[in-house]
């Protein structure tokens, strides 16, 4: 329900705020008053086309903002979530800035969203009906949905049963349609897939290989530079003649000789030996180096060629081995996948028309519970319609199969609700309808048998019952009331029958505030509420008697809710 609203610089209304509770509540006031500025505003902050025309004169831009109570509604759930809107799942704030050059800003819990969604959020938390607009009730192609809502779990398994089997045929023919589209195009991949697979598998890769050849060749190379200096090194540690390891085992045999004499004469002692044993171990590691060194040539040749292919792989299918043969087994799994579908084709194509028969099978069980119900919701609107003293009326609903043996998710038909108020006329599509205090009476009686199944938290209904007045007006002001029992309803009205039967009653007016016209709005207490309905009654001269039949209705009205209550 929408718990509270404030409006700033929006048409005449200067700064506004309203704080709303559950059941009915009416809005009254003199005609141009600005009753329906309210609606307005309420429209646009559930998606309604806003323009710079709303800003009032002299600001910059108009704020609007809403506080509404989060509906118990896993499809809202799921799409705050789809459009990243953090919710408490106990309240929504909807704001809305229209400015002077036209720029929209609409926020929900702080998040920017553009119109088309703020539309969407909206649809699941107000619905606003005028004297001539066609909201849901009077589009067509909403019907069907609310014939189904009506049916209830009754309905509910068949029609799950049915869509679970459509699932399954949509997938079966996608992947029919994808094996039959294109098979030029597949084949061409195919033959592709399989080269690549050819070429990656006759290269034999290893990993690690690129790097242990790489340096192979690095030594292969290098044969003379490193032959020269294992020689070299060789020659001066342990040489013919004067070499290194023969002049540091001198110096060793004399520091021997006298390394019990001082302990620092044993330390460079022992730091002498320690050395000369290191050196004679590197010189047995250069000694054995040389002796196994040996050029060959052709074994260059063979790493570098090897290196070369591997570079070309790497260029063809990734950065390194491992990536090349990760590759190698996606395609390889996707040969693999190819050739099991080629064989299911034929397969498939015998599913999907054993699949469509179960469809049409289900189809046809869920049109004969959907008619079962439509009987149902025919006696209850045609009972709705009585009250309201429409006891001639005649409501149907129609399925029309839909052409050439289609079916939608939705089954095999369509539905359609089609209405005659004249006895002898021709039953016509509600949707076509005229306006006035007959359509304002059929709208009335669907909204109060589907308000217990939409679930949407607030119905306002924008003066519709203009045109109707005496035991009419009473019945309409009874059919909205109850209404109210299962959602919050706002409603701008110019009838005293509706106005006594509100739970709350605002009063709308114009006030002179600095040569400034302004709206201002106000709760009425009971006394208040009396003086009201008595000027609605008789309009500006306010007799005794009106005041006593004013306080004729608020005492019915009284009565009348707590029979309801009770």
């Amino acid at each position: 329900m929408l718990q509270e609203l404030s409006v700033k610089n929006f048409a005449i209304i200067s700064s506004l705020q309203l704080e709303f509770q559950m059941g009915m509540t009416v809005l009254t006031g003199e005609t141009g008053a600005g009753k329906s500025i309210i609606i307005d505003a309420m429209g646009l902050l559930t998606g309604g086309r806003g323009s710079s025309d709303y800003i009032r004169q002299g600001a910059s831009k108009c704020t609007l903002e809403g506080l509404f109570t989060m509906p118990k509604s896993q499809e809202l759930v799921k799409l705050l979530e789809e459009l990243g809107i953090e919710t408490d799942d106990e309240s929504i704030v909807i704001q809305r800035d229209i400015s002077t050059s036209g720029k929209n800003v609409c926020r929900v819990n702080g998040r920017i969203i553009n119109i088309a969604n703020l539309r969407k959020v909206g649809e699941f938390l107000v619905d606003i009906h005028g004297q001539n607009e066609h909201q849901e009730l009077m589009q067509s192609e909403k019907h069907l949905g609310m014939l189904d809502d009506f049916g209830g779990k009754e309905l509910l398994k068949i029609k799950e049963q049915y869509e679970g089997i459509y699932a399954e045929y949509r997938m079966i023919e996608g992947k029919v349609r994808n094996r039959q589209k294109n098979e030029k195009e597949f084949a061409q991949r195919m033959d592709m897939l399989q080269f690549q697979s050819d070429e990656i598998a006759a290269a034999e890769l290893v990993l690690g290989e690129e790097e242990q050849l790489i340096e192979e060749r690095n030594k292969l190379g290098n044969f003379q530079k490193i032959a020269d200096a294992l020689a070299a090194s060789y020659e001066a540690v342990n040489g013919d003649g004067d070499s290194s390891l023969d002049k540091i085992g001198y110096a060793m045999n004399e520091l021997l000789s006298i390394e019990m004499l001082d302990p620092e004469y044993k330390a460079i002692s022992e730091a002498v030996q320690n050395s000369y044993y290191l050196l004679q171990e590197a010189s047995g590691d250069l000694s054995r180096h040389i002796d196994s060194l040996e050029l060959d040539e052709n074994r260059l040749n063979e790493v570098e060629n090897r290196l070369e292919l591997i570079r070309q792989m790497r260029r063809k299918y990734g950065d390194s081995i491992d990536s090349i043969l990760a590759y190698s087994q996606e395609i390889t799994q996707e040969l693999a996948d190819a050739d099991f579908l080629e064989g299911r084709t034929g397969e498939l194509e015998t599913l999907l028309v054993e699949k469509k028969n179960q469809v049409i099978e289900a189809g046809l069980k869920l049109r004969e519970i959907r008619k079962k119900i439509a009987k149902k919701l025919e006696k209850n609107i045609l009972k709705e319609l009585k009250e309201l003293y429409m006891e001639r009326t005649v409501f149907d609903i129609r399925f029309t199969a839909l052409p050439d043996g289609q079916f939608t998710e939705d089954g095999l038909d369509q539905v359609e609700f089609y209405i005659t108020t004249n006895p002898g006329e021709p039953l016509k599509p509600l949707v076509r309808v005229a306006s006035g205090g007959e359509l304002s009476r059929v709208m009335l009686a669907l909204k109060t048998i589907f308000s217990k199944s939409q679930g949407i938290t607030s119905i306002v209904f924008d003066e519709v019952d203009t045109g109707v007045s005496g035991r009419v007006a009473q019945a309409i002001a009874d059919k909205i009331y109850q209404i109210s029992e299962n959602s919050q309803v706002l409603c701008i009205t110019h009838l005293p029958q509706v106005a006594a039967v509100a739970d709350y009653q605002y009063f709308i007016e114009k006030e002179i505030i600095g040569e400034r016209t302004e709206t201002k709005v106000r709760k009425l207490n009971q006394e208040e509420r009396v003086a009201e309905i008595a000027r609605m009654l008789s309009g500006s001269e306010i007799t005794k008697l009106t005041i006593e039949h004013a306080k004729e209705l608020l005492n019915m009205a009284g009565n009348e809710r707590n029979g309801h209550l009770s």
